[in-house]
């Protein structure tokens, strides 16, 4: 099971948005931080105007918020705010953002869980590729599973690893030496701590293949400092960590007048996944959207958040476009 921190926003004229705070093993703390700290400074405010408002938040919350719970329940109420501004505009969040947005359906890589088992990676590697996954991304820490899944998918399927920040700069240097024949795409969060994009870039350059990292990011200018680095290939900011929508973009616009490749992380299964979709579906640069590859027993946002041959078709109604099924919801809320 997957606990997620969805946070709904009701204005005086009877309009709602929903967004999504960064969960996992921080959902109760996100939980918290939204009800404690972000909704006190919220409620009341005027929403017309999401990028004052939200550097109104920060402002008042910098001491507590430049990363953590605090700063995903914020990234949630942006995000829940620009779906009510596409409300509010009958027009799908990704075409406020850049009004000549066309793209009709995005392609998704296939994040598969950890299994650390060699032939349960080859095998549901295989799976992916039959459903039609072009990209298959692992997030395995040896050899084994990497070979196990090139070996399955063949030598035309993009690969990449995702080690979750398991090993040193040496480490991380010495690993990817050994997978050099596994042809990998990228290499992603190789390094603890996440942050040291110093060393980032120096896996990047002396293990010879392109570094993926960004998720841990909080802020624009922690973005910034990370794109300085000509060394890491891959830059991976989160909508649901990172501030939300108006940050994400900031971050966009920042990457295509730089040169600088972004690949949005979003391992979710609702409103950020979405938004998600809205921002790669708004870029000038391509880009794909990432999917934990597993089938669920319920789907909190409908047929939406799936991919059909390794595609998902860009929402077009107002706001995220795609409803919440409070149903679900109600069936799942935890206490």
């Amino acid at each position: 099971m997957m606990d997620a921190v969805y946070l709904r926003v009701d204005t005086d004229e009877g309009i709602s948005g929903w967004g999504e705070a960064f969960g996992f093993g921080a959902c109760r703390i996100a939980h918290a931080a939204a009800g404690m700290v972000v909704a006190p400074l919220a409620i009341g405010q005027e929403a017309d105007d999401i990028a004052a408002l939200m550097s109104d938040l920060q402002r008042k919350l910098q001491s507590m918020a430049l990363n953590g719970p605090v700063r995903f329940s914020l990234s949630a109420l942006d995000i829940a705010l620009w779906d009510i501004a596409g409300k509010i505009a009958g027009a799908p969040i990704h075409r406020l953002l850049n009004p000549e947005s066309q793209k009709k359906q995005l392609p998704v890589y296939a994040s598969l869980m950890r299994m650390q088992d060699a032939k349960n990676v080859a095998k549901v590697s295989a799976d992916a590729v039959a459903r039609g996954y072009r990209h298959i991304k692992l997030h395995e820490r040896n050899l084994d599973c990497v070979s196990a899944a090139r070996d399955a998918i063949g030598p035309d399927t993009a690969l990449m690893l995702d080690t979750n920040c398991a090993w040193s700069v040496e480490t991380a240097i010495e690993q990817a030496k050994k997978m050099a024949d596994q042809n990998l795409l990228w290499l992603e969060e190789p390094i603890s701590p996440p942050d040291d994009y110093g060393g980032l870039a120096e896996v990047q350059k002396e293990g010879g293949i392109p570094i993926a990292a960004g998720e841990n990011l909080g802020s624009y200018h922690d973005f910034c400092r990370m794109a300085e680095q000509p060394d890491i290939g891959y830059l991976q900011p989160d909508v649901t960590k990172f501030g939300g929508i108006t940050e994400m973009w900031k971050a966009v616009k920042h990457s295509e007048e730089n040169k600088c490749r972004l690949e949005p992380h979003s391992p979710l299964y609702g409103p950020g996944l979405i938004a998600t979709q809205h921002i790669v579906a708004a870029m000038h640069e391509e880009a794909m959207v990432e999917f934990y590859y597993c089938n669920l027993g319920a789907s909190p946002m409908g047929e939406g958040i799936y991919a059909v041959d390794g595609f998902m078709t860009v929402p077009e109604g107002p706001g995220l476009g795609i409803d919440i099924d409070l149903a679900i919801i109600e069936k799942y809320r935890t206490a």
